[in-house]
């Protein structure tokens, strides 16, 4: 069993506590979609969100999906004056008998532009 990490991203419309609770719960439910993991199969998850959102912080989504004794953290990213706004990111360890190239990273809503080399 390998240790991967996967990275992903999801633009929300404003700082509002359930935009960033449902954008985060997609984001999430996304990641673990596609790449066929459950909540035994994640080690530990870091989220950040850019400092234009602090109606809430992004690991509740994830309690509610039920990551319940999964180590959750969450971060504030750094103030870039060209940044996206309004992203809240995640980085998942999880361990996973697949490899590297067949992990899928997930990148939504406008944070697409994040890493257009990753398709969508």
């Amino acid at each position: 069993m390998a240790v991967r990490a996967l990275r992903g991203a999801i633009q929300v419309d404003a700082d509002d506590r359930d935009q960033i609770l449902e954008a985060t719960a997609e984001l999430v439910s996304e990641l673990m979609a596609r790449n066929g993991l459950t909540t035994d199969d994640v080690i530990s998850v870091i989220f950040t969100a850019t400092p234009d959102l602090t109606a809430e912080f992004p690991a509740l989504a994830a309690r509610k999906l039920g990551f319940t004794d999964v180590p959750l953290m969450c971060a504030s990213e750094l103030s870039v004056p060209h940044a996206l706004p309004r992203v809240v990111r995640l980085m998942a360890h999880v361990e996973t008998d697949r490899p590297r190239s067949e992990m899928q990273h997930v990148y939504l809503r406008g944070a697409t532009v994040l890493r257009l080399d990753i398709a969508q």
